[in-house]
C-alpha cells in the first residue's frame, strides 16, 4: 500500500470519528426527549417563551348545568324574527370555578332562533324560541349545545270573556230602550253576538325581546376552554 493511500485511509476514519461524536452529543437541549418535540415544545422554546415573557394557558371544563346569564344583544319576536335569524348576547357575569374566573363578564356568545309563531285571530298562542351554537373566548370560537330559551304570549281569554260580556250588556240596554223586556233579551243576544265577533277579528298579543332583556340559558354538554394562568 502507498504512502498515498495510507493518508487517504487516514483521513475517513478521522473524518468517520468526528461524525459520531457529533451525533452524541452530551447537550441536554439536543438530546430532549422525543415526547417533547412531538409535543410541538421543547426545552429550548419553554425557555425562548419565559424569557420574552409570555402567557401559558390551562384547559378548564365547564360541566353540563351550567348557567349562562345572558344579556341580548339582538331583538327577537314572534312577529319579527323567522327561524334561523342570528341572535347575539353576552354574559352579564363572570362564569368561575373554585374561585378562578373562566370566561370573564362580556364573552359573547351567538345562537339562532329555533322557533317563531305569530298569534292567531282564534287560537293559538304568539311564542318565539332560541338557543346558542358559539362562544368567543380570548380570540378563539368554542361550539357550545345549550338549552333553548322560550317565550310564550299570555292568555287573552279573561279579556276576550270581558270583551263579550260587554258587548251583550250594550245591546241589552239598547234593546230595553227599543223594545222593553223582550227587547232587551234580544238585544243582548245581538250583542253578545257582536262581542264575539270583535274577539275573532281581533289577534291575540305577540312576544317580543329587545336588545339589554335579561335571559338564563344553561350547557346541555361540556365545556371545555383555554383559560391564562401567568
Amino acid at each position: 500500500m502507498t504512502k498515498w493511500t495510507l493518508a487517504v485511509v487516514a483521513a475517513a476514519a478521522l473524518t468517520a470519528g468526528c461524525g459520531s461524536s457529533a451525533s452524541e452529543s452530551t447537550d441536554p437541549e439536543a438530546n430532549a426527549p422525543a415526547a417533547e418535540a412531538e409535543g410541538g415544545v421543547t426545552g429550548a422554546a419553554k425557555k425562548a417563551a419565559a424569557a420574552v415573557g409570555l402567557p401559558t394557558y390551562r384547559e378548564i371544563t365547564l360541566p353540563a348545568g351550567t348557567t349562562l346569564p345572558l344579556e341580548l344583544k339582538t331583538a327577537v319576536g314572534s312577529d319579527t324574527s323567522s327561524v334561523e335569524d342570528t341572535v347575539r348576547a353576552s354574559l352579564r357575569r363572570a362564569i368561575t370555578i373554585d374561585g378562578r374566573q373562566v370566561l370573564p363578564a362580556g364573552t359573547e356568545v351567538v345562537g339562532a332562533v329555533t322557533n317563531a309563531q305569530k298569534s292567531g285571530r282564534v287560537k293559538g298562542r304568539a311564542q318565539v324560541a332560541f338557543r346558542f351554537t358559539s362562544l368567543t373566548h380570548g380570540g378563539d370560537r368554542y361550539d357550545i349545545r345549550t338549552e333553548a330559551i322560550s317565550r310564550r304570549a299570555e292568555a287573552t281569554k279573561g279579556e276576550d270573556a270581558t270583551k263579550i260580556a260587554v258587548g251583550a250588556g250594550a245591546g241589552a240596554a239598547l234593546g230595553a230602550i227599543l223594545g222593553g223586556g223582550s227587547g232587551a233579551a234580544k238585544g243582548a243576544a245581538i250583542g253578545g253576538a257582536g262581542g264575539t265577533g270583535v274577539v275573532l277579528a281581533t289577534k291575540g298579543k305577540e312576544v317580543h325581546l329587545g336588545p339589554g332583556a335579561d335571559v338564563n340559558t344553561k350547557l346541555t354538554a361540556p365545556l371545555t376552554v383555554r383559560v391564562k394562568v401567568s
